[in-house]
């Protein structure tokens, strides 16, 4: 009698995939494996006449996210070295983004290296009707294996593709309402919630029913975790 064989890792992982938490967990796990330091889950959503950038997962700095910004992210995830599954990775070197095609200013590309991003790899992932990519970065190019890349992203479309429910919710345009996103605003402009109040004519009381909203839509901590992700979202 012969032993059964071992699932394979995807599958161990897609089991796992029951929150964020676990989609982060699992992304950690494959930026080790293929060698990279920085990773980052986009969904791309069509926004009236552009596409915008909203990040799932990632452990990009907060500053490095908002000195980039949501558009040079779309652009990163959809730029001409964005790789299709079964395809060869090509990454992007920061050194010469800015020759590619105006992909890149030469602002931009200088920020990219400045924030440890000097190497990036854009794979695309077939995940339902979701347009999603993961990005996997490093200071230094050489230093991801382009082997392990190609196995890594047939492993994230098998995992993520048991969870889209997760995802659409992960990449929600924008859970909050004008109230929440009001409040959330002026406390992130420094405000306490006696002068959010008075600025909006409500009271103190409903200004904190409306941020404890939003920390619970945003599975957040407290207000400062949620105001991080609002912004990173650009919700705010």
């Amino acid at each position: 009698m012969t032993a059964s064989a071992a699932p394979l890792p995807s599958e161990t992982a897609a089991t796992r995939l029951a929150s964020r938490g676990d989609v982060t967990g699992f992304l950690m796990e494959l930026a080790a494996e293929v060698g990279a330091e920085s990773y980052m889950l986009v969904a791309i959503v069509h926004d009236q006449a552009r596409d915008d950038a909203r990040i799932v997962a990632s452990n990009w700095i907060f500053d490095a996210v908002e000195l980039i910004g949501r558009r040079l992210v779309a652009a990163l995830a959809q730029g001409s070295f964005a790789t299709a599954p079964g395809i060869r990775p090509q990454p992007l070197l920061a050194a010469h983004a800015a020759d590619m095609d105006g992909l890149l200013t030469g602002e931009e590309t200088k920020l990219l290296d400045v924030l440890g991003h000097g190497e990036l790899y854009s794979l695309r992932l077939n995940v339902g009707r979701q347009r999603l990519f993961v990005l996997f970065s490093s200071p230094e190019p050489g230093r991801i294996e382009r082997e392990a890349l190609t196995r890594g992203q047939m492993k994230c479309c098998y995992a993520l593709s048991q969870v889209p429910e997760l995802l659409a919710a992960s990449a929600a345009q924008d859970p909050l309402s004008d109230r929440e996103r009001e409040c959330l605003f002026w406390v992130s402009e420094g405000k306490t919630s006696d002068e959010v109040a008075l600025i909006l004519g409500v009271s103190a009381n409903t200004v904190n029913g409306y941020i404890t909203h939003a920390i619970q839509k945003f599975s957040a901590s407290n207000r400062a975790m949620a105001i991080a992700t609002a912004i990173r979202s650009g919700i705010i």
